[in-house]
């Protein structure tokens, strides 16, 4: 399982990016009607759906034997830039509507939700995820929050310019793995 973050200034310029691997275990939830039917049903369109989703054949994962059959997963880093540039009018409707710093699940494309965390001052936190999590995403959007205030004290760093701290990025990493 795979979490995307990415950091925007008011402006959407991208300041930072993370692509975590969880390797926390997948809540799967299958429909009665796909338990009924064999696993050679969903696999022969295997190269259509991942030709239409986008990703590479070395990123289908085939599990035979009743389990789920996920094809794609969306790991090509252009189509999940895509999904978060395309979640951005979303994110900036529901700001309008909510007076709250997380937004929770805005959005969903395929496989991929995504939820927003927007601070004071306008920067969006935007977060790709496959399973629900609220309370760990909510608390992981917190921490980075936190790490993103101490950066910008920083007198070194310039705001809204792209973020190369590896101490940053180490803390980020580290609370990722803690909360999602």
């Amino acid at each position: 399982m795979s979490h995307h973050l990415f950091l925007l200034s008011p402006s959407d310029t991208p300041l930072y990016e993370l692509t975590h691997y969880s390797s926390k275990p997948v809540q799967t939830t299958t429909s009665p009607l796909a338990s009924n039917l064999p696993s050679w049903s969903t696999s022969a369109f295997a190269g259509t759906l991942t030709a239409l989703s986008g990703a590479s054949s070395a990123t289908q994962a085939h599990h035979i034997q009743g389990g789920p059959v996920r094809m794609g997963g969306g790991k090509d880093r252009h189509v999940i830039q895509m999904i978060a540039n395309a979640s951005l009018d979303v994110i900036e409707e529901v700001m309008r509507k909510e007076n709250a710093m997380y937004l929770k699940s805005v959005d969903k494309f395929n496989e991929w939700t995504v939820s927003a965390f927007i601070t004071p001052g306008n920067m969006k936190f935007v977060l790709l995820h496959e399973s629900r999590n609220d309370d760990g995403i909510k608390a992981f959007f917190v921490d980075v929050w936190e790490l993103y205030v101490k950066t910008m004290l920083n007198p070194f760093h310039t705001a809204h310019t792209p973020i190369r701290s590896p101490v940053f990025d180490a803390r980020v990493r580290a609370s990722a793995k803690k909360y999602l």
